[in-house]
Formats: structure tokens, sequence, C-alpha cells
């Protein structure tokens, strides 16, 4: 299943630094990586979490951040981190260099990069077992939402069909450094049993797309647009895209599958 995902530019990494403790050792505490053979922290920054991690998961724990003078001062501070502390950007960098079983993945995510992380973690969905992290209080509510909500769009769609995500706790602007114009949340994603959907995948992929990207629309006219013009009678393309649930947009991609032309 390919997502499409956006490379940021270098510079423009988005970053508020959390310095406060309590709330960083919660965030810590909300992984449990019971199934993974690594734990890897994305964007450590100056450590808040990193060094509760490194005590929690020892040799298994991995942090990686794209900012050379981040790396250089954790290396400084976490000596003990050795060649486990990465200077490596997380959007292109391979999962299975740190291993080639099962990965959880931690961090607070830069806003600007935070989809792109979950489309990432998607494609390796087969590795990755589990996601707490801290973004956008109105992205973590979108990927949670369940049908009906004005906000489930792609992203929502997309995690719900091999991921069960729970809204954990939103946290306010006053803990970071800069404080953000907008407050945080911190959300956990844990691999379901889904293996494999029971539809053509990259065709679900199209139709979920077409269906949010003209989300005024009803499916009828949407996925016409973007399937050249298809035309069907299934009743579920006289419904809008944020009224499907996971398994109806399965239902809704064998259809067209079996009848575009």
């Amino acid at each position: 299943m390919e997502y499409n995902q956006k490379v940021r530019p270098k510079k423009q990494l988005g970053q508020h630094f959390l310095n406060d403790k309590g709330i960083a050792q919660r965030i810590v505490d909300s992984l449990s990586a019971n199934d993974a053979d690594a734990v890897l922290e994305i964007g450590p920054g100056m450590g808040v979490l990193t060094a509760s991690l490194l005590d929690r998961f020892a040799e298994k724990f991995y942090a990686a951040d794209v900012d050379d003078e981040s790396i250089e001062y954790l290396r400084k501070t976490l000596p003990q981190l050795g060649d486990r502390l990465l200077l490596a950007d997380f959007l292109k960098y391979d999962l299975e260099s740190i291993t080639k079983g099962k990965v959880a993945i931690i961090g607070n995510f830069p806003y600007n990069i935070s989809s792109q992380i979950f489309f990432k973690v998607l494609e390796h969905r087969d590795s990755v077992t589990e996601v707490v992290g801290m973004l956008q209080r109105e992205v973590a509510q979108r990927i949670c939402e369940p049908p009906g909500s004005k906000t489930y769009g792609i992203l929502s769609v997309l995690l719900q069909a091999f991921y069960d995500i729970k809204y954990l706790f939103t946290v306010s602007e006053g803990v970071f450094t800069p404080p953000p114009k907008v407050k945080s949340a911190v959300v956990r994603l844990t691999r379901n049993s889904t293996q494999k959907l029971d539809c053509d995948e990259k065709i679900f992929v199209r139709v979920v797309k077409a269906g949010f990207n003209q989300r005024r629309k009803t499916l009828r006219n949407s996925i016409k647009s973007g399937f050249n013009g298809f035309v069907g009678n299934h009743p579920l393309l006289d419904k809008r895209p944020e009224q499907l649930s996971v398994s109806e947009f399965v239902e809704l991609t064998n259809y067209i599958a079996l009848n575009q032309p």
C-alpha cells in the first residue's frame, strides 16, 4: 500500500520542546512496548523523554534526530546511548537497520510532519507494533474520531484499518519552549489483528482519498471524478465519505474493483 508521503525541508523542524518532567513521564509510561524488539524515540531534542526511556528500555532503546546540535548535546549528557543515538531523518530512515523484528515508536512529534510520520508507520505496519506520540491536538482528535465526525478523514480511515487508537490526554501550551499557539495531545496506536484488508489495498487507498478530497459531495460524485467517470448503483455511493466505516470502505472498494471499466 503506497501513501505518497511528502518529505519536509530540513530547516522546517516545527519542534516545540517539552519542559515538564511530569508530563514527560506520563508519555513514557504510556508506552508498553511489550511485543517490541526495539524502541525508537523520534526527535529527542534536549532529551526530556530520553533519559527515562533509556532507564526503562535499556539496550533495546534508540533515539533518532535530524538536528546535529541535539545529537551533540545528547552524546554529552547520555553517553551510554553510544551508537544507538542516531543522526537520522525518520522519514527517510530504514527501520530494519535497527531491528528486523518489531519496533515501538515514541516521541514529541514536530507538528508539521506528524501526518507524514503516521504515513510511514502505515507503510511499516508489519513491524511497528505501537506508537505513542504527542502532536497537535486537532490532528490527534482527527485520527481518533469515529465515522460520522466532521474531522474524520483520510488518515483516520487508513490508521484505524490497522491500529486501535486511543486519545490519552491533552497538553497545554505553557509546558513547551517555545510555547506553541495551539494545544497538544498524546495518543497511542496499538497494532490490531488485521494483517491485510479484504480488498485490493491500492484501490482502497484511492477510494478513501477520492472520497475525502471532495468530502462535501456524495461518494457517487467524488468516485466518479476520481475513477474516470465510474458510475455505479451501490447504496454506499449515496453517502458522504465521513459516514463510512473502514469495513464499508472495504465493501465499496470491492464493488468498484469488480465493476470499474
